[in-house]
């Protein structure tokens, strides 16, 4: 634990290579722990980044990893950060080998982590035509029959966000929508049905969504499915940290609150793409993991030779 390193980032995805590329190339010891649990990893590809747009995941960080090399103050390790602490005006994270490292500032870039709901054969179809997002998904189903599996206001939102993909959408409430006269008419207006019975199962072919099963045996025929779920942390990481989590939001219900500056409530804590979003998509992450790193190189700068820092942003959060 003789190494004392400018940053640890705590996942190698999107914002955590983004903010690894940004530290490298200002000369700043960074070390990027990567458990590989990107949660678009079954994804067919990525949806509308600049350059990118359509190319799997696993592909899009394994060449990220490639360009961070030709930065020797930066290194990337497999594997796992199980805890961490503050050590006065450092932290200690204890790795999943039982190593600790020692470093001067900490970014959270673990992501998030989906539940969707538990219905056989949505698993299998998950990150494909089963999905979450119509910004990232919505394209590869445009102008098929499509479903909405979401209750209350994030079922009336998300069908009539995704009306503009295609002109049949079916809101599945699975019970009692519960929908006021208001919804109802704002649906009926944008010519989106919804069908409240039980919802047991989503069949499909080679990968592909082909129906939804309702309890009484009946079937839907549907190409698409955006299901509306919700995204929570991965680790008690941030909280261990002292990190607070923001207000539950339509899409996260535990992100970690930050500020314009990624910096979180824990001084020296920073936070960067889903883990601390209400809107989690890939070209957002690569955004908020380079102002990350913007940001906290002139922490460190503020530290050593008195930098001024950026003021304003939320006064909850910490000054480093």
């Amino acid at each position: 634990m003789d190494i004392v390193w400018d940053c640890v980032i705590v996942g190698g995805g999107a914002a955590g290579l983004s903010a690894g590329l940004v530290l490298g190339r200002a000369r700043r010891r960074t070390l990027i722990v990567d458990a590989g649990q990107q949660s678009n990893l079954s994804a067919h590809g990525i949806g509308g980044l600049l350059g990118s747009d359509g190319r799997p995941p696993a592909e899009l960080y394994a060449a990220g990893r490639v360009e961070l090399s030709a930065y020797p103050s930066v290194e990337v390790r497999d594997g796992e950060v199980v805890s961490g602490a503050r050590a006065g005006d450092e932290f200690v994270l204890t790795l999943d080998t039982g190593e600790q490292v020692r470093s001067r500032r900490v970014l959270l870039a673990t992501g998030m982590q989906y539940r969707p709901p538990v219905l056989p054969g949505l698993a299998e179809l998950w990150g494909g035509s089963v999905f979450h997002c119509p910004f990232c998904h919505g394209w590869e189903v445009r102008e098929q029959p499509l479903a909405v599996l979401a209750a209350g206001q994030r079922g009336v939102h998300s069908a009539l966000l995704l009306r503009g993909w295609s002109d049949d959408i079916v809101l599945l409430t699975d019970g009692p929508s519960g929908l006021g006269e208001d919804d109802v008419a704002r649906l009926a207006a944008a010519d989106v049905r919804v069908d409240e019975r039980p919802v047991t199962e989503v069949r499909g072919a080679a990968g592909q969504l082909t129906s939804v099963v309702f309890a009484d045996g009946t079937e839907l025929p549907r190409r698409g499915m955006l299901v509306g779920t919700m995204l929570y942390q991965r680790s008690t990481l941030a909280e261990q940290l002292g990190a607070e989590p923001a207000e539950p939001g339509p899409v996260a219900a535990d992100a970690v609150r930050v500020d314009p500056f990624a910096r979180t409530t824990a001084p020296g804590v920073f936070a960067a793409g889903d883990v601390s979003a209400q809107m989690p998509q890939v070209a957002a992450a690569v955004a908020a993991g380079a102002l990350a790193a913007a940001a906290i190189m002139q922490t460190l700068m503020a530290d050593d030779y008195g930098l001024p820092l950026p003021t304003g942003g939320d006064a909850r959060v910490g000054t480093r």
